[in-house]
C-alpha cells in the first residue's frame, strides 16, 4: 500500500460516521435514550479517528531530513495508536459512564420511534462502510484469516477501519436491543445495560488496536515470505555465497530497512565484491520493492566459529 493506502475505506467511514452521529444526537434529543447518546459520541469519536488516519497518511509522505534521515513513515503508526486512545477514552469510557448513570436512574423513552429509526438507518450506513473496508482489505489479505490480517498488516489504516466498523455494527445491534427491551418492558434500565455493553465492546477493540499499533511502533520485521525472497536475492552463488546474518525493520508500512552480513569469496578483489554488493542490492529491490534502505556488509564465513556457537545466524533473523 502507498502512504495513502486505505484512503477510500477511511473516507467512506468518515462520511458514514458524520451522518450517523448527527442522526443519533437528534434521536437522543427527542427520546432521551442513553444508548443514543453513547452511540452518538461513539460515531463522533470514530469520525475524529478517521481524520487522524488521514492526517497521519499525509504527514507520512514528507521527505526525509537530516534530523529524520529515514523519513516519516512511522507517522502512520503514531496516529493509529492515537486512534486507539481516542476510542478508549471518548468512546468506551464515556459509554460505560453513561450506562452506569442510566442504570442508577432509569426512565422510559420518549418518542421511541426516533432511536429505532435512526438505529436502522445507522446499521444500513455502517454496513456500506464496512463493505468498502472489506473489499479493500481483500485486495491485500490474500490467504490470511481476518485475525491474521489484523495482526500482521504493516499498514494500520485498514485494520483500524475494519475493527471500528465491526465494533460500530455490533454496538448498533446492542443499542437496538437495549432500546427494544426498554420499549417492550417500559423499564429504562435495559437502555443503560445496552449502553454499558457498547462501552465494554469499545474498550476491548481499543485495547486490541493499541496492542497491534504498539508492536508496529516498536518496530516489526518483514514477513516470512519477504525475508525468504531477500535471502534468495542476495546470494548469487559466485561472489556472494550465503547470508551470515540479517535483520529487517519496517520504517513505515511501505519502507523496509535491510541490514545483512554476507559471506563472499575470500579471493575476490575489492572491485568484484563492490560490484557483487551493488548487484545484490538491485536484486533485493526487484524482489521486494519496499526494501528502500539496504546495508550489506561483506565478511568471510567461518565454519569453526559457527560450530562453536558464535555464528550470528543462530540469532533471530539468521539462517
Amino acid at each position: 500500500m502507498s502512504a495513502s493506502g486505505g484512503t477510500k475505506a477511511i473516507v467512506a467511514a468518515l462520511g458514514a460516521n458524520l451522518a450517523i452521529a448527527a442522526a443519533k444526537f437528534v434521536a437522543f434529543a427527542f427520546s432521551g435514550s442513553s444508548s443514543m447518546l453513547a452511540e452518538g459520541v461513539h460515531s463522533l469519536a470514530d469520525s475524529g479517528n478517521q481524520g487522524l488516519l488521514l492526517l497521519g497518511g499525509k504527514k507520512a509522505k514528507r521527505a526525509a531530513t537530516a534530523e529524520h534521515p529515514f523519513g516519516y513513515g512511522r507517522e502512520r503508526y503514531i496516529y493509529g495508536f492515537l486512534v486507539s486512545i481516542v476510542l478508549f477514552t471518548i468512546g468506551g469510557v464515556f459509554a460505560l459512564y453513561e450506562g452506569y448513570e442510566k442504570i442508577h436512574d432509569p426512565h422510559e423513552l420518549d418518542n421511541w420511534y426516533w432511536p429505532v429509526g435512526v438505529l436502522v438507518f445507522a446499521i444500513i450506513a455502517e454496513s456500506f462502510s464496512f463493505r468498502t473496508a472489506i473489499k479493500e482489505s481483500n485486495e491485500l489479505r490474500g490467504n490470511q484469516t481476518w485475525a491474521q490480517f489484523v495482526r500482521r498488516a504493516k499498514a494500520p489504516e485498514l485494520p483500524v477501519v475494519l475493527l471500528e466498523d465491526f465494533g460500530a455494527l455490533v454496538g448498533l445491534v446492542l443499542a437496538l436491543g437495549g432500546v427494544g427491551l426498554t420499549i417492550a418492558t417500559g423499564d429504562g434500565i435495559w437502555d443503560g445495560i445496552g449502553t454499558m455493553c457498547i462501552g465494554a465492546l469499545l474498550v476491548l477493540i481499543a485495547l486490541v488496536l493499541a496492542a497491534e499499533t504498539k508492536s508496529l511502533l516498536l518496530g516489526e520485521a518483514a514477513g516470512p515470505e519477504q525475508i525468504a525472497k531477500i535471502r534468495a536475492a542476495v546470494v548469487d552463488g559466485q561472489v556472494v555465497t550465503r547470508v551470515i546474518h540479517m535483520r529487517t525493520l519496517h520504517l513505515g508500512p511501505d519502507e523496509l530497512l535491510v541490514a545483512a552480513k554476507i559471506a563472499v569469496q575470500h579471493d575476490g578483489t575489492a572491485t568484484e565484491i563492490a560490484d557483487a554488493i551493488n548487484a545484490a542490492e538491485a536484486r533485493i529491490r526487484e524482489a521486494v520493492p519496499i526494501a528502500r534502505v539496504i546495508y550489506l556488509e561483506p565478511d568471510i564465513y567461518d565454519e569453526t566459529a559457527a560450530a562453536a556457537g558464535t555464528d550470528p545466524s543462530k540469532t533471530p533473523g539468521g539462517e
